[in-house]
């Protein structure tokens, strides 16, 4: 008799007096040893209430060699001549075996692991699935607690409480989970339906559950959220190394547990990808890391050159332009395990156990800029095909980071060249002012801003001190600038005051704009500030377009911002300009300085500015210092702007630097004007210079007399240079011209340009001056 055909007899008193073949296969009592015996003495626990009810169920007989079965039994009552139940007909089966119904094979044979527990969360029925799972079979699982099937860990401490939950609570749940199983080498992902079973008169009597094994799922949704992370945790910065590194900390430990980054030294550079790829393949390491502390399976450290071969997978991906993986087993990925442990053997012991690697080439914009390894040691799995579709959509939005990182690389050096040789390099000499400066390009994703700075000698020993900005970043900004760093440099040169200066600037920067369609650097414009000072009067002489006022700190340690008028930012066209004049006491600082030293979104300008003012009075060695001190004190840690910052300490030429005269407008007064700078001279000690001083004055005070107009002046100034200077009221300005054989005139400037070290006039409020300077430096 089968399994399925167990049938025993009890009387009314529950005796047994009948006991087939199948109940002995069973139970593995033999029919002498169950004859006689209460029934009850099988039976492990007592029978549900709910299978009394039915006369039907599930229950648990201890087998005679110990252990648990359970059983799906039917009663049927056999009665008597009155009526009475004279004894019952037991059929038993094991739970699942010998289906007949449809729903019965149904759940038997589902392709997702389905069980069925009591009260008490106690196995009562599990399908083929389930027992693949557990790795068990059903004999062995029912009537046992489902605490006493699994480990101790915490996801099985969840589930049971799940189980729990469904019982107390009387309503279903979803439940989903990443865990192992006692069958499966490996943790999966689980979908978990659990509902409560009611019997007809609705009581709760147990509780079913459906898992669906999602791994697949699970891991996509694992991928995308990786990428979707990639996408805001590489390229945070415009720096190629940091994004590598980026890189390694998105797939270590998630996706890999050893990871690297090589690229070509071209990436890291400034130039441009070779035209031909070499057979074997150098590359330097810039990034790597690992699940152990300190990389030790690394066979190349950061920075070191390495060279792969052609049969290496990193050289195939690079060739081919695709992901290459590698398990253990394959001739070239053994190949390429003993050259690295050949390489660094003292690595060996942490990549035993390596048996999957992929390697995907970091392409960007049709260039291959270098390779991405990702190697898998501790975790189980082999990479796939899902695993290399998702590794080169990760390495080409890297590869992309890395690109924008080196184009913004090449962009940012060729920037800073380029300003660095328009901004003055060894500030010319003069003597009005000290000056010490600072200029910091900004490390933003912006790129180099256009500002700049300049200290432009002029006639008079009068000095001009510049400072500009140019809206905007990048090479098209620092163009600009290096436009209107030539046109100030120009304009300066004609002598021109500081608002009119100004204004021929403005009309520059509208031509530029109109050059220019498109151009936002240009069409935006740029501010500037340009400053006039004479150490003779000691008087300061600027004017804005748009630019911070510049800082005074006074001898006696007060400092103010300058009040004047901002002004329009050139650019705008069609607005004035407005000078400023204040004198200065010697000693005094004057800082002028770009909007980036002040302004910031984070910063508030008026707190920054004082912030500023009171940096200036601090003790200082020397001006180098001092501006030292401005730009630990008022900027922030990372500036998001260019900053240029100029500070100028003012001189002033004494009484005994300076002689004048008034001359009228008569011829005769030549030689006594001429004998009053010889006397000069010789007060001075400079009898050297008399006799072409001498020349010089007769000649300028002749032309003055006889093409000017009066009041006329002459000026000895005694500094760096002897500086000569003839003024009249005619606005006329003189030029070099060649005079005829037959000329009586018309050779006198040219003669003042052949002896002296350098000439010319500019245009004052009452007309006009000529100078010219002679070098007092010695002769031998």
């Amino acid at each position: 008799m089968e399994d399925a055909s167990a049938a025993a007899i009890i009387d009314a008193r529950g005796i047994l007096t009948g006991w087939s073949e199948g109940a002995r296969r069973l139970t593995g009592y033999p029919a002498h040893e169950a004859l006689g015996r209460a029934v009850r003495e099988l039976l492990a626990e007592a029978v549900p209430p709910e299978a009394m009810s039915a006369w039907s169920g599930t229950v648990m007989v201890r087998h005679r060699d110990g252990y648990l079965v359970g059983l799906r039994v039917r009663a049927c009552a056999v009665t008597g001549p009155d009526g009475e139940a004279g004894g019952y007909v037991i059929t038993a089966a094991s739970p699942g075996r010998g289906e007949t119904s449809l729903a019965g094979r149904a759940f038997q044979q589902a392709s997702m692991s389905m069980s069925i527990f009591d009260v008490s969360q106690r196995y009562l029925r599990l399908n083929d699935a389930a027992c693949h799972v557990m790795g068990v079979s059903e004999e062995t699982l029912l009537g046992r607690h489902f605490p006493e099937t699994v480990e101790e860990a915490e996801h099985s401490r969840g589930f049971n409480w799940h189980l729990r939950h469904v019982v107390e609570t009387g309503r279903p749940l979803r439940y989903e989970s990443y865990t192992g199983a006692p069958a499966l080498n490996r943790e999966h992902a689980w979908v978990t339906e659990m509902w409560p079973v009611r019997d007809a008169a609705g009581e709760l009597v147990g509780t079913a559950l459906a898992a669906f094994d999602s791994t697949e799922q699970y891991w996509a949704r694992q991928r995308l959220a990786l990428l979707n992370e990639a996408a805001a945790a590489i390229g945070t910065t415009l720096d190629v190394v940091r994004t590598a590194e980026e890189l390694i900390g998105v797939v270590v430990p998630r996706f890999a547990d050893f990871a690297s980054v090589d690229l070509f030294d071209w990436v890291l550079g400034a130039d441009e990808a070779p035209a031909a790829a070499a057979e074997e393949i150098t590359l330097r390491r810039v990034a790597h890391g690992s699940v152990t502390e300190g990389t030790p399976e690394a066979a190349v450290h950061v920075g070191e050159i390495d060279v792969y071969p052609s049969f290496s997978p990193i050289a195939r991906a690079m060739r081919e332009g695709l992901a290459i993986v590698s398990q253990a087993g394959e001739p070239a990925f053994m190949r390429w395990v003993a050259e690295r442990n050949s390489r660094a053997p003292q690595g060996r012991p942490y990549r035993k156990g390596v048996h999957s690697m992929m390697a995907v080439p970091l392409r960007a914009r049709g260039t291959t800029l270098g390779v991405a390894v990702a190697v898998r040691v501790a975790q189980p799995d082999d990479y796939a095909a899902d695993d290399a579709v998702f590794a080169e959509e990760l390495a080409s939005r890297a590869a992309v980071c890395v690109d924008n990182a080196r184009r913004f690389a090449r962009e940012r050096t060729t920037a800073l060249a380029l300003q660095h040789s328009l901004l003055p390099r060894g500030l010319p000499g003069q003597a009005a002012v000290r000056v010490a400066h600072r200029y910091l390009p900004s490390g933003s994703a912006a790129g180099i801003g256009g500002d700049w700075f300049d200290v432009i000698p002029l006639s008079g020993s009068r000095v001009a001190l510049v400072v500009g900005d140019v809206v905007g970043h990048g090479i098209p900004s620092t163009a600009t600038m290096g436009r209107l760093v030539t046109a100030v440099r120009t304009l300066a040169d004609v002598d021109l005051p500081p608002d009119e200066l100004l204004t021929h600037l403005d009309d520059l920067v509208t031509h530029l704009a109109s050059d220019d369609q498109g151009d936002e650097v240009a069409e935006l414009g740029a501010t500037c500030l340009y400053a006039v000072y004479d150490p003779v009067t000691r008087r300061l002489n600027l004017a804005a377009a748009g630019h911070p006022a510049p800082a005074l700190v006074l001898p006696d340690g007060s400092a103010r911002l300058i009040p004047m008028s901002a002004g329009p930012p050139l650019g705008v066209g069609g607005l004035p300009f407005e000078a400023t004049e204040l004198q200065l006491p010697e000693g005094s600082v004057v800082a002028l300085y770009t909007d980036g030293l002040v302004e910031d979104r984070d910063r508030d300008v008026d707190h920054a500015t004082d912030e500023l003012c009171r940096a200036l009075t601090a003790p200082a060695d020397s001006l180098d210092a001092l501006c030292d001190t401005v730009l630990k004190a008022v900027l922030p840690e990372e500036p998001g702007d260019d900053v240029a910052l100029l500070l100028a300490r003012t001189r002033a030429l004494g009484a005994d630097q300076v002689a004048t005269w008034d001359v009228s407008p008569d011829p005769a007064e030549v030689a006594a004007t001429r004998q009053a700078a010889t006397d000069q001279l010789t007060a001075w000690g400079l009898d050297e210079t008399a006799f072409v001083t001498e020349l010089v004055v007769s000649e300028l005070v002749t032309n003055a007399i006889r093409y000017g107009a009066p009041p006329i002046q002459l000026r000895l100034i005694r500094d760096r240079t002897l500086i000569c200077e003839v003024s009249d009221g005619s606005s006329t300005s003189p030029h070099l011209r060649r005079a005829h054989q037959d000329d009586e005139g018309g050779r006198g400037l040219l003669l003042v340009a052949q002896l002296t070290q350098r000439w010319g006039s500019r245009q004052t409020t009452r007309g006009k001056t000529i100078w010219c300077e002679q070098s007092l430096a010695p002769l031998f």
